[in-house]
């Protein structure tokens, strides 16, 4: 049977409330890194967001934090190239990996954090999932698909979450889930579920926390 990639359903109540215990528990600023061998000990499941620049990752991250400037947004596409890591409590990391698709930083520093994302890919035994965010109002893109290749590429098995869904009308909204239910038909590391999200509005965000707090 083809996968359809339905929008995931709200969880069970003891499973939301995972997920708010987690992210009403301490989230602290681990650190940056731009090397492999500066990663913090692989002691505790991982999940990481990946996402091209401007698609509202860093808004994603503090609204599952509640916290409102853990994730610092730069105002220059792809200025940040370090891989940043946040502990939710003892239990978990969540990571932050730098915008991709960023037409503003040179080649050099472009190829460097390519290849120090496929060394993270591959090498951490850890990383149980990554959420790949889509733009709403665009669809999945070309650059987008770029990154789900590596990741089948990888064997890391990663989840769209789609983002700014209060920026277009139902008819828009319901075109581009479609377009990209379509496109996750080609990879075969992609989760059977789409998480459709608004920072702004809180949609999906209670979904979104329960799925990591569930995770094992």
């Amino acid at each position: 049977m083809s996968l359809t990639f339905p929008l995931a359903e709200d969880p069970e109540p003891f499973a939301k409330e995972r997920g708010r215990l987690l992210f009403a528990g301490p989230v602290d600023f681990v650190k940056g890194v731009t090397a492999m061998a500066n990663l913090p000990p692989a002691d505790r499941l991982e999940v990481c967001f990946a996402g091209r620049s401007n698609v509202g990752k860093s808004s994603l991250i503090n609204a599952l934090t509640n916290r409102k400037n853990l994730a610092r947004a730069s105002n220059t596409p792809g200025r940040t190239q370090e891989i940043n890591y946040f502990a939710l409590g003892e239990e978990k990391y969540l990571v932050d990996l730098p915008g991709y698709g960023y037409a503003e930083a040179p080649k050099a520093v472009v190829e460097k954090w390519q290849r120090l994302l496929k060394q993270f890919l591959q090498g951490r035994q850890t990383l149980r999932r990554a959420f790949v965010l889509i733009d709403t109002r665009h669809g999945a893109k070309e650059v987008d698909e770029e990154i789900m290749k590596l990741l089948n590429k990888s064997a890391v098995t990663f989840q769209v979450v789609m983002t700014k869904a209060d920026k277009v009308n139902a008819a828009t909204r319901a075109a581009n889930l479609a377009q990209v239910q379509e496109t996750l038909k080609k990879h075969p590391a992609a989760y059977p579920e789409i998480v459709m999200t608004s920072s702004e509005e809180g949609l999906g965000i209670e979904t979104l926390r329960a799925i990591i707090a569930n995770m094992t």
